[in-house]
């Protein structure tokens, strides 16, 4: 069939491995060091991988391809990792072993200083964005990571969202939060899975975009509440 799919130039493809990163179905892989398709059938057409090319070596073309075939993709995910199409674990991973937290009756202190949080609702200028140390977290970093309170969004503005679950792009938005307001610090947390991937670019877009130089650094969460160095 004749469809959209993506082409790759691997004159200008630098080996950085971000579209196999955002590539959630897993056509993209690193072979010799440059980015190839390795599965037509896995690519869906949607180009998650584009915004995430820094040298715009990713472009669509309509052609002869097989279908997309979201079962296979689906399938293979689960057999290679044991997890979800979503890239949590699934229930065929290695169950994850906590230690148990004694329940004291104290309460837990919020280190929460802003509402709301999600990106899309956040206004783009607010008073508490002046001189503001800025974490922008994936959705499931702060049931994850036990402490992420008090290290994480703690002395921090913070903006939550899912790049799987949440339509449209974040980075247009942020680069209007970051561009218009004093911010003195970017700190971006996201899960170790691979659609996680999508915020982090989503911030370095943002952060090129706004024109500004501000320290930022990337904190990656294991989905047994590990940080990953």
């Amino acid at each position: 069939m004749v469809r959209k799919i993506i082409k790759i130039d691997e004159e200008k493809c630098i080996g950085c491995g971000l579209c196999a990163e955002a590539c959630h179905e897993g056509a993209i892989e690193m072979v010799d060091g440059k980015a190839r398709l390795t599965r037509e059938d896995y690519c869906d057409g949607l180009g998650d991988c584009l915004p995430a090319c820094p040298t715009n070596a990713i472009t669509f073309e309509e052609r002869e391809a097989p279908a997309y075939n979201e079962a296979a993709v689906a399938a293979a995910k689960q057999q290679k990792t044991g997890t979800l199409p979503c890239g949590c674990p699934g229930t065929n991973s290695k169950a994850i072993k906590r230690e148990a937290v004694p329940v004291t009756g104290a309460a837990v202190t919020s280190q929460l200083s802003q509402w709301p949080v999600q990106i899309k609702l956040v206004p783009v200028n607010a008073p508490y964005f002046d001189n503001a140390n800025l974490l922008v977290a994936a959705d499931c970093t702060a049931f994850a990571y036990g402490n992420f309170h008090n290290e994480f969004i703690r002395n921090h503005v913070t903006l939550i969202g899912c790049p799987k679950l949440d339509e449209g792009d974040y980075a247009e938005k942020l680069t209007q939060i970051i561009a218009n307001n004093n911010i003195k610090s970017v700190t971006i947390a996201r899960m170790e899975v691979p659609c996680c991937g999508g915020i982090e670019n989503a911030v370095k877009r943002a952060l090129q975009a706004s024109g500004k130089f501000i320290p930022w650094r990337v904190v990656i969460i294991s989905t047994d509440g590990r940080i990953v160095d």
